[in-house]
């Protein structure tokens, strides 16, 4: 077999294998520590965000799924003195302490929360230019437990 029909068998798929590429997302992690945290790319994505292919969702909806797992992962790493709030990755706008985060269709990602001064903060923002830092700020001191948004918004994405 020539070299160019290989390469063409290479690519060829059965219609069984491109069905399955369109519902499987591809992640990977790689990091330089042994002891590095578990991330969101090595676990397996929950049954309420698997039972929808990816071709038939918006890129918002699966962008949005996509950060709540994020987000989650990273919540779950974080003590009862700290909190999840995103950092701004361009521009001198400071944090946003998230408090939630929402979708529309087909390419718009909201997120809603405090900014570091206690001031009422919303980011809406195109798939397309979607860039998040996740940091952990202490909690405000007068609530006795951390709000875990991730948590909760991974339990809404179950509900439906």
């Amino acid at each position: 077999m020539a070299v160019a029909d290989k390469e063409l068998t290479d690519q060829i798929q059965t219609s069984a294998e491109a069905m399955e590429a369109t519902v499987l997302p591809c992640a990977r992690v790689v990091h330089t520590s042994k002891d590095a945290p578990r991330t969101a790319e090595m676990e397996p994505l929950p049954e309420c965000v698997a039972a929808q292919p990816i071709a038939a969702k918006s890129p918002a909806q699966w962008a949005y799924e996509r950060l709540i797992l994020y987000i989650k992962n990273f919540e779950g790493q974080l003590d009862n003195e700290h909190e999840v709030a995103m950092g701004f990755t361009a521009g001198g706008a400071g944090v946003l302490k998230i408090e939630g985060i929402g979708y529309f269709d087909p390419d718009i990602v909201t997120f809603y929360g405090q900014d570091d001064g206690g001031a009422r903060t919303q980011l809406i923002q195109h798939v397309s230019q979607l860039s998040v830092m996740l940091r952990a700020m202490p909690k405000a001191p007068e609530e006795e437990e951390p709000r875990r948004i991730g948590f909760r918004l991974a339990a809404d994405l179950e509900k439906k």
